[in-house]
């Protein structure tokens, strides 16, 4: 069962609010394209209940390809129902192409409360300088100090816990991080809200020269609504395209609120949703940006070897890991 909405007080424990940070890029001059973002159907890849006694999920996951072609899946994992605060391994599967077959792997990553890890949420695996840098939501000791951690690897393998950590602080339940190049640095994108009190679900961009020493907090998007847990604003994933960034962001929470006020009850409507936000500034996205809707949730964009580019699906009783085409048009 999926908790409902928790209404809980908190205040950003670390990062000024209001920073000055350097500008990374500048912004596409004209207008933006009219682009219309779709998928096509998604298919399962993965299923990692397969040699199990009973049915797992995978949740917010990320796809990497090592330097020797093969691939690596990494996700948040349980078995059945959701139980997102008792999360706490990091699936690992690994295959000789994007679709498969895939094969199960050891878990790539287990909770330690001794380094300040409370679970282990929706990881974001980047290949820079030969290494392999894992960034993992760890929990917090409460919703308001939430942490991000980073690991690294020479093989995508054994990950080995940075001792810089916590990479950022934040709340409510600071979250979900994905990490690219922009410009001339690194930044790194995470779900939270903008309030102490929670306030608007929000998407946050922080940035770095170096992976590891992370400044400022830009908010980016703004969501009408408003609360703590949950949100539109999970799975942040910042793409870009021909000179213009699309963000993708989920699920669909309105249409949970209403069900939920209809029926008084969790249903399923609305966990499958993500929006596609279209902007020429990478720090700097709107709901009139919207350019697509797909039927996924948790989704990642990646592209394989002959450069087409695929969007996922996952989540709590979706039965894995699907892909689908990303199709971009207009």
């Amino acid at each position: 069962m999926i908790p409902p909405p928790v209404m809980t007080i908190f205040t950003v424990s670390s990062l000024p609010p209001n920073p000055v940070v350097k500008r990374t890029v500048s912004p596409v001059k004209g207008p933006a394209a009219a682009t219309s973002v779709t998928a096509g159907r998604f298919e399962r890849i993965y299923d990692p209940s397969v040699g199990e006694p009973e049915a797992w999920y995978i949740n917010d996951h990320t796809f990497v390809r090592d330097e020797t072609g093969t691939w690596h899946l990494i996700g948040i994992t349980h078995a059945e129902p959701a139980a997102p605060h008792d999360e706490l391994h990091l699936a690992h599967a690994t295959a000789p192409a994007l679709p498969g077959p895939w094969t199960k792997q050891p878990f790539a990553l287990s909770t330690d409360r001794a380094a300040g890890e409370f679970h282990l949420w929706a990881p974001h695996v980047i290949r820079h300088d030969g290494r392999y840098w894992m960034f993992v939501c760890a929990g917090g000791p409460s919703p308001s100090e939430y942490r991000i951690h980073l690991a690294v690897s020479d093989d995508c393998t054994n990950w080995q816990r940075h001792p810089a950590n916590p990479m950022v602080v934040d709340g409510y339940e600071a979250r979900d991080p994905m990490v690219v190049r922009v410009g001339d640095r690194w930044v790194m994108y995470y779900t939270a809200t903008t309030e102490p009190t929670g306030g608007h679900h929000v998407v946050v961009a922080t940035e770095s020269d170096d992976l590891v020493h992370w400044t400022g907090r830009r908010i980016v998007y703004t969501d009408p609504l408003e609360g703590t847990y949950g949100g539109p604003t999970e799975s942040p994933f910042v793409v870009e395209r021909t000179g213009q960034y699309y963000l993708f962001i989920g699920p669909d929470w309105q249409a949970y609120l209403d069900a939920a006020a209809r029926e008084g009850r969790f249903n399923w409507t609305g966990y499958r949703g993500t929006r596609v936000l279209q902007s020429r500034d990478p720090f700097q996205f709107d709901l009139d940006g919207q350019v697509g809707f797909l039927d996924s949730h948790a989704s990642e964009v990646v592209t394989d070897e002959a450069g087409l580019t695929w969007v996922s699906h996952c989540g709590w009783n979706q039965g894995g890991v699907y892909l689908a085409r990303l199709e971009w048009s207009g």
